[in-house]
């Protein structure tokens, strides 16, 4: 058969021989400054180290051709620097542009030491690429940065201050979005949105209260809302999953969902944080009384002509939404309170549970600290030590990126002292966690919040989660895994004391302690099967060629299959001494 290959191509028409020549050609990369352009074989190899900005491309997609001079500039002004350029062209590697997620051409993601950060969205300008590569890397341009085309560069190596903002939502009124404008309203920056459906009751509740925060947040912060009935697709796409949700939408970072109480107040008071710019400069003699008013703080403490990280941290913050505050200063009188040697700047402090004489946790930056970790670490420390668990905290502290340890203590209802008391004993047992020794490696390891919760408002969540029924009963919950501990290492149940809560927590963290389920065994299967049908539908969407070719060659085999089991049972087909007549 496949000597007969080269027979049957002579068959081939002249002319399609020569235009698939042409195509060929044409698959040629688009031409690059370094013509690095990387195959399925050299993609991981590659990437495995560092930052790479990768172009996906097609040689027939025109937006394509027209980006080549915009690229070959850019090659160029990284040049020399910590972020590599390469590109793949996917009219010759499709695998390996669906496997990286893309839907278009040309696409830029942008990878560290092999893991996926982030998609370049917006106008394929040389500026707004460079602005987004210096925010996600904090690497500048090579090139000079008192060139008059490389204004981007320049503005990163001075302070960072947050540029005019545009006068938005001029009317006070709320902005109608549909699947139109959704994307160019919400790249804006600081726009808030409600996702909700006509029939639902709390999103009826909260149409006055929405109209009345637009009016409140005129010529702040942009009040939008989009109908889900109307535009399901742009709803499932946006991860919304009951009615209603709100969403804010900043101008950097990813978007955050409001989850506390939906008063006019609350919301407005959350925006108004968010508004602000990241970074606020702190004076000394104002120290106390910010640290009063907010549980944690950050501090960041620098020499006065340390620009470029502050730069960093301001850009890092930018996704806090201003909560926890981060303040900066250069002022001698911070070294001094916190017996931090000046060759131990910058640093950066964080400063909980309104306690101004120590730093629950500090982190030195050098000239290598980059965004990323610099924004996972303020995440990971954004709770204070001790807090309530209510509805308005909930997901803030169960589903924090950081993924805590929660040491919950049931309490009863607001004015008694039984109540005064086990909130006093449970912050002093945090606070005595925190400062402790022996405790720092494992608080590096995973952090722990304490929380209480009123026993008598949450009774039958309590019982049915973590089999609580009375106050000052104690659990440590691991709400991502739905799991739970209520004993300490001699096997009696944790109590409210330091040597039997410290004991447990030790246990949790070293995997010794016994592990309690908050599903029974129905509801584990139930929601492992549907991680497992989650994880098929992935795959199939990462690798649809292969999937659509699987799924061809079952209905292939069924075919022939039902074709051979009625074919056997056909009375007009006789067997003879295994011969067919």
């Amino acid at each position: 058969m496949w000597l007969q290959l080269p027979r049957k191509l002579t068959r081939v028409p002249c002319s399609l021989l020569i235009a698939s020549l042409a195509l060929a050609g044409l698959a040629l990369p688009v031409k690059s400054a370094e013509n690095k352009v990387l195959t399925p074989d050299t993609f991981k190899p590659t990437i495995s180290k560092g930052y790479w900005f990768v172009e996906h491309f097609s040689p027939w997609c025109h937006h394509c051709r027209a980006f080549a001079p915009t690229w070959e500039e850019l090659v160029t002004d990284y040049d020399g620097t910590a972020v590599h350029l390469a590109q793949i062209n996917c009219a010759v590697d499709g695998d390996l542009c669906t496997e990286n997620g893309v839907n278009g051409y040309p696409q830029m993601n942008l990878y560290r030491d092999g893991a996926f950060v982030k998609t370049f969205n917006g106008g394929r300008s040389r500026e707004r690429i460079t602005t987004f590569i210096s925010e996600e890397t904090s690497i500048s341009p090579a090139r000079d940065s008192s060139s008059s085309d490389d204004s981007t560069a320049h503005d990163l190596q001075t302070p960072h201050t947050d540029p005019p903002k545009p006068d938005l939502n001029p009317e006070g009124e709320v902005l109608v979005l549909t699947a139109e404008t959704f994307a160019a309203a919400s790249a804006s920056g600081n726009v808030f949105v409600k996702f909700f459906a006509p029939w639902c009751g709390h999103c009826k509740k909260l149409a006055p209260i929405w109209t009345k925060l637009a009016h409140e947040m005129q010529h702040k912060m942009t009040i939008a809302e989009v109908n889900c009935d109307d535009y399901k697709s742009l709803c499932t796409a946006q991860g919304v999953t009951g009615f209603p949700m709100l969403f804010l939408y900043p101008p950097y970072g990813k978007k955050a969902e409001f989850t506390g109480k939906r008063r006019l107040d609350a919301m407005k008071a959350w925006l108004e944080r968010a508004v602000k710019p990241s970074v606020l400069e702190l004076k000394y003699e104002d120290f106390e009384q910010t640290v009063k008013d907010d549980p944690v703080v950050y501090l960041f403490l620098h020499e006065t002509d340390d620009s470029r990280l502050a730069n960093t941290v301001s850009l890092a913050a930018a996704p806090l939404l201003g909560s926890p505050p981060v303040y900066t200063s250069s002022s001698p009188a911070f070294l001094s309170r916190f017996s931090v040697p000046s060759s131990s700047t910058p640093i950066l402090l964080a400063i909980k549970d309104h306690d101004a004489s120590h730093a629950a946790a500090t982190l030195r930056l050098t000239t290598q600290t980059d965004k990323n970790s610099l924004s996972d670490w303020l995440v990971a420390n954004r709770l204070p030590t001790a807090m309530e668990l209510s509805d308005s905290s909930f997901q803030e502290v169960m589903n924090a990126p950081s993924k805590p340890l929660v040491v919950l203590v049931a309490v009863p209802k607001e004015g008694s002292n039984e109540r005064e008391r086990l909130i006093k004993e449970i912050t002093e047992i945090g606070q005595l966690w925190r400062r402790g020794p022996d405790n720092a490696a494992t608080h590096q390891q995973r952090p722990v919040v304490f929380t209480w919760m009123d026993v008598d408002r949450w009774a039958s969540w309590l019982k049915s989660m973590y089999g609580i029924k009375g106050t000052g009963q104690v659990v440590i919950a691991d709400h991502g895994n739905l799991i739970y501990y209520d004993t300490d290492m001699s096997g009696n149940k944790i109590k409210l004391i330091p040597d039997s809560l410290f004991s447990a927590l030790k246990g949790v963290m070293s995997g010794k302690a016994r592990v309690r389920h908050s599903e029974n065994i129905v509801e584990r299967m139930a929601r492992y099967l549907n991680a497992q049908m989650v994880s098929v539908e992935n795959w199939a969407f990462a690798h649809r060629r292969l999937t659509i070719f699987i799924f061809v060659m079952g209905i292939v085999g069924a075919f022939f299959g039902i074709r051979k089991l009625f074919a056997d049972d056909d009375p007009h087909v006789h067997r003879k001494e295994g011969r067919l007549d």
